[in-house]
């Protein structure tokens, strides 16, 4: 519990996006016209086990000047009804309306649907949490605008002019720091002027921290001790000490690679050659993409948002890492002296 008083603090202490003014330009005929961070509105959050999600996604939440409804799983019922009622308390002492904070008291499937469809006239946006199988219920049932926070199949690739130096440090980092967390590395992409060389080292290197490694057929060539990667296992979301690893002939190969399997959350490459870095950038199809660096720094936190409620696979309307801005939307305000429209 210190651990979430603590990063209620660090919420207070950011930035209120509400009220900025994000650009403004000035019309022909002298109008002012600018956009401006407005709340989203009611925001219903759906989650599995963990408690910390109930203070983080309400301080969030409520930051960010909206109104949350939170449905938690019924692993942490009780520590979710505790911070719930807590927080009510001090909403009521600081003057918040408590109305502003709710908590689904009952774990049961039928509030949940309730909630999805024949809230829609009062809830803005629903945001779930958890496993594929929430998700994809969610999705399936809700009238209500979603959010997905989807899977990470992660890639990195390894490009023909990579410093294996930093490819070795950035590939060991992605996927044995935290193997069970969504930006973790999932499958390893290395080209085919580099294979030769680097694939025995990294091979070795991963084996020697337990790491399952199932490669495609030309990968074993170089690494014999690898198994046979199949169809599934490019697709897969391991959470695991298991790397999925391919040997591709080019750059065209491995964005094409993980364009159809990724799952749109992190992707990095390892290379020496800024336009190929710039390339890569352009045409991978995920919300973060990483240059020399391990898919780890996917977090709101290491990104330098201060906090996040998710990381959102969905384009619409946000995209990647959510942070507090990321729960506003904007308004159109104009600034005129009398003018009218002819």
């Amino acid at each position: 519990m210190q651990a979430s008083a603590q990063a209620l603090r660090e919420v207070a202490a950011l930035t209120d996006p509400v009220g900025e003014v994000t650009k403004m330009w000035k019309r022909p005929n002298d109008l002012m016209v600018g956009k401006m961070r407005i709340p989203l509105g009611v925001i219903g959050i759906i989650y599995e086990a963990r408690p910390n999600v109930t203070a983080d996604a309400a301080a969030l939440c409520l930051k960010a000047g909206n109104a949350v409804i939170l449905r938690g799983g019924s692993e942490a019922i009780n520590s979710n009804l505790a911070i719930a009622a807590t927080l009510n308390g001090v909403m009521k002492e600081m003057g918040i309306p408590t109305a502003a904070l709710a908590l689904i008291p009952f774990t049961e499937r039928e509030g949940v649907l309730e909630m999805l469809r024949q809230m829609d006239d009062y809830i803005d946006l629903i945001i779930p949490r958890g496993g594929e199988s929430l998700i994809r219920f969610v999705v399936e049932n809700s009238r209500i605008p979603v959010i997905k926070h989807y899977k990470g199949v992660c890639h990195c690739f390894v490009d023909t002019t990579a410093d294996f130096d930093k490819a070795e440090a950035i590939i060991v980092n992605a996927k044995t720091q935290r193997p069970g967390v969504c930006n973790a590395l999932e499958t390893l992409l290395i080209h085919r002027d580099a294979a030769a060389a680097f694939i025995p080292r990294i091979a070795a290197t991963l084996e020697g921290l337990k790491v399952e490694l199932r490669g495609d057929e030309e990968f074993r060539k170089f690494a014999p001790t690898a198994k046979p990667a199949t169809d599934e296992d490019w697709a897969a979301e391991y959470l695991d000490l298991i790397l999925a690893c391919r040997v591709v002939g080019d750059m065209d190969e491995a964005i094409a690679h993980i364009n159809r399997y990724g799952s749109l959350h992190t992707e990095a490459i390892v290379t020496s050659d800024y336009g190929r870095a710039q390339r890569f950038i352009r045409e991978v199809n995920s919300s973060c993409v990483m240059v020399n660096a391990s898919t780890r720094f996917a977090d709101g936190g290491q990104l330098g948002l201060g906090a996040e409620i998710g990381i959102s696979t969905t384009k619409l309307h946000s995209f990647g890492p959510m942070g507090l801005e990321d729960l506003t939307t904007t308004k159109f305000i104009v600034y005129g002296d009398g003018q009218v429209r002819g």
